[in-house]
């Protein structure tokens, strides 16, 4: 038999990928982006600083989704609001998937607190 042994650093990986899954799942399933984001608030203290930077990007994407969804959702009635939910739906999977792909890389996420893509 052999010993498989999981590093805390493998966890949190995985821990923030399984985030970045729920978030596209979220797209369907409303429910698992709230508790991606309650992941990413327990995992961020304790994970390496690779991990931690997701961590970051994950918490700041379901803020300013979800902020840019009330403004749209708002602002359907002067038409403009579909426009903006639009652009919140691209910059909402744009952000996830490229999140994912640097995870897998093994890189941080660059400056995870911007507001663009």
């Amino acid at each position: 038999m052999s010993n498989f042994e999981v590093s805390p650093e493998t966890g949190n990986k995985g821990n923030a990928n399984l985030v970045y899954i729920l978030y596209l799942v979220a797209l369907v399933v409303g429910i698992t982006s709230i508790i991606g984001v309650v992941m990413a608030y327990i995992g961020k203290d304790d994970a390496d600083e690779l991990t931690r930077s997701h961590y970051r990007n994950q918490i700041h994407v379901f803020w300013k989704g979800l902020l840019y969804s009330i403004v749209g959702g708002i602002l359907c009635i002067v038409v403009i609001g579909f426009f903006i939910l639009l652009v919140a739906f691209i910059w909402y999977i744009v952000r996830v998937i490229k999140g994912m792909d640097m995870l897998s890389k093994g890189k941080p996420y660059p400056n995870p607190e911007s507001w663009g893509f």
